[in-house]
């Protein structure tokens, strides 16, 4: 199977039409065709000219009828005009001989020509024939002015820029998948080692031997159940299991799953046009996010709406304060800002959020909360347009209002979106 779609086309024998030899018979042909317009112009403006279209021959009569004086005429007009096509003869050959050898020329130039601008192109392509999935930090830095070849340069260097960061998440995410799931198996065989090497132990200690190994399977199962649901969302959503899904019913069910005097709740009724299961564990995710990293003493508000036509859920919670420059690395996989502690997730929650809200063509906003926290804002898009694409997540730093963003310099108002314009904190 070839490597490219142009690997067939290079086998064939005969004639390689590049783009040099195109470019160059191009040139060739203007040329041909421009002057051979331009001769043809120049012969029918001498043809036509008065010099050679208005000769004429004036004979005197001296002696009588007979003397030969028309005989004389006629033949003097016969040789002018002989002359005349034979001028125009000759500048039809000599323009036609001068227009090949100048066509020769320009395909001369052409080729040469061709060859300097194309230089770039195949500087391009032996550079990029080099960079594989080892080497992607290289770069092409095309050299030269800011023209249409350098832009697709430049272009290409942004590509490969986005390839290497994408390889990089890649690599971490792989890493650090395989640490959480190698973590909970080295506990259980630790945990069961212990257990065989006592050899006076009891069923109540091998009871809480397996009630261990229990939970670390558990923990395991959750962590899976969240790479499952992260790759999932990833892929998109799937048009057949998409439909009308009512925001508001599914966050009170999530909240009713989880009660929690720390928690308020503001349901007004928001449809979204989705996958049910995914905006579930969407909302699962954000509330239960919230949960983990609110002290004891803090609060949680969870609120749905409907804004300018388009659905949101709105979660945000009090706690560490969390610097706005650290906001962005929530969003990828196993990224925390501390490390994990006993009972606290995977690193996965807002990662998967992004994901879900990225396969339903949401707006995702997270900002930090007024009292530390985070305030995290998912606009879907409005009922009824049921296109599904990237998401576009909005700025750190900025608000979102009824789908738009606009800069805020301070407050805490514009955490919510319109419809929901309040303090962060619920009275």
């Amino acid at each position: 199977m070839p490597a490219t779609a142009s690997e067939p086309v290079r086998q064939r024998r005969g004639i390689r039409w590049s783009a040099r030899l195109r470019l160059t018979l191009m040139y060739g042909a203007l040329f041909l065709v421009s002057g051979a317009a331009l001769l043809a112009g120049t012969y029918l403006l001498v043809a036509q000219s008065p010099a050679n279209k208005n000769t004429r021959v004036t004979a005197w009569r001296t002696g009588g009828p007979g003397s030969g004086s028309d005989q004389l005429r006629g033949r003097i007009e016969d040789i002018v005009s002989e002359r005349r096509s034979a001028q125009l003869r000759v500048l039809l050959t000599e323009s036609g001989v001068a227009l090949a050898g100048m066509t020769g020329v320009s395909v001369a130039l052409g080729w040469v020509m061709a060859g300097r601008v194309l230089r770039p192109v195949r500087v391009m392509a032996d550079r990029a024939r080099r960079i594989s999935e080892l080497n992607l930090h290289e770069r092409l830095a095309v050299t030269g002015p800011a023209d249409e070849l350098k832009e697709l340069g430049d272009t290409f260097d942004g590509l490969l820029s986005r390839l290497d960061g994408a390889f990089a998440a890649q690599r971490r995410f792989v890493a650090n998948a395989s640490h959480e799931l190698r973590t909970p198996l080295t506990l259980q065989r630790a945990t069961v080692e212990v257990a065989l090497a006592d050899r006076d132990a009891d069923v109540a200690t091998l009871r809480q031997v397996c009630e261990r190994v229990v939970r670390a399977g558990e923990s395991q199962e959750r962590l899976i159940d969240a790479l499952l649901t992260l790759a999932s969302s990833e892929r998109g959503v799937d048009p057949a299991r998409c439909g009308p899904t009512g925001l508001a019913a599914v966050v009170a069910a999530v909240v009713r799953e989880r009660e929690d005097p720390r928690m308020t709740v503001a349901t007004r009724p928001a449809t979204v046009h989705g996958d049910a299961a995914l905006v579930e564990r969407l909302a699962v995710n954000l509330v239960d996010n919230a949960r983990r990293y609110t002290p004891g003493d803090g609060w949680i508000h969870v609120a749905t709406g409907t804004s300018g036509g388009r659905p949101w859920l709105h979660v945000a919670n009090s706690g560490e304060p969390i610097p706005r420059s650290r906001i962005p690395a929530l969003h990828q996989p196993f990224q925390r800002l501390a490390p994990r502690g006993a009972g606290e997730g995977h690193g996965l929650g807002l990662s998967i959020v992004a994901a879900v809200a990225q396969a339903h063509g949401a707006e995702l906003s997270t900002l930090p909360g007024p009292e530390g926290g985070l305030a995290v804002t998912v606009t879907f898009p409005a009922y009824g347009d049921e296109r599904v694409g990237p998401a576009r997540v909005v700025p750190e730093g900025r608000q979102l209002v009824a789908g738009r963003t606009g800069s805020r310099s301070s407050g805490t108002e514009g955490t919510f979106p319109a419809g929901a314009r309040k303090s962060a904190r619920p009275s």
